[in-house]
């Protein structure tokens, strides 16, 4: 019976605790979110099918020489509607996040492996289906899509030929696969877990080369970038 009673003592304890999801409720959060690109270059290969068999080498060092892009973590806001209890749709905005970008190799006429950065903002929308909404621990599972603005997409090759333009793509668009969990608290308010994968890819164009080739941007890669996107945080029901 005491046994009993504890158990019965406990789960009124935590009644208070959660904040039910209702069809119609709004969910801000606000997290901190580390970008993690994975990505696939063949910046040797298209550099000597654009520019002939060799121009890798003598440029970048290496005919397999590959795009590097750096991580970084940034501020984010999201807001989610719930269209039933178990059902909702997530926006995601962040300012913008920069990525410095590097060329892989040694030697050649690079006179420095480092391209820049890009300033990439990806506002994503997804659909969400939370497993255990009237619980403490609420799990989810979401799919959609990103549309990523190349804000800054503007790269210098520094070669012994000269400074060589590059840029990126302005606009791209992926799909994307989430998984997370949210942690109901007092309130209303809601601790946060979520990891996300986005695909997508631009292309890399470089304006000229020197004395190879004639003036005007030509493709020297298809970058997929396919991020992993990483975020803790808070928010709150309304």
């Amino acid at each position: 019976m005491k046994k009993t009673l504890l158990v019965l003592a406990l789960a009124a304890a935590f009644v208070p605790v959660l904040a039910q999801a209702e069809a119609g409720d709004i969910v801000v959060r606000l997290r901190a979110t580390h970008v993690a690109p994975d990505e696939s270059s063949n910046l040797g290969g298209q550099t000597d099918a654009t520019y002939g068999t060799g121009t890798a080498q003598a440029v970048y060092g290496s005919p397999d020489a590959k795009l590097q892009v750096g991580s970084n973590t940034i501020p984010e806001i999201d807001f989610s509607y719930y269209i039933t209890k178990n059902i909702a749709a997530e926006l995601i905005l962040a300012l913008g996040t920069r990525h410095d970008v590097k060329v892989s190799g040694t030697g050649g006429a690079l006179t420095s492996r480092d391209l820049g950065s890009v300033n990439l903002l990806p506002p994503t929308l997804t659909a969400q289906w939370h497993f255990m909404p009237d619980t403490m621990i609420d799990p989810y599972l979401g799919a959609g899509g990103a549309y990523v603005l190349g804000m800054d997409r503007s790269l210098t090759a520094h070669t012994t030929l000269g400074d060589v333009p590059i840029r990126t793509d302005r606009h791209a668009f992926g799909a994307v696969l989430q998984a997370g969990v949210d942690i109901n608290l007092q309130d209303k308010w809601l601790l946060n877990f979520d990891v996300k994968k986005l695909w997508f890819n631009t292309d890399v164009k470089l304006d000229t080369l020197g004395a190879i080739g004639t003036a005007g941007y030509k493709k020297i890669d298809s970058l997929d970038v396919d991020p992993w996107v990483i975020s803790i945080g808070f928010g709150k029901k309304f």
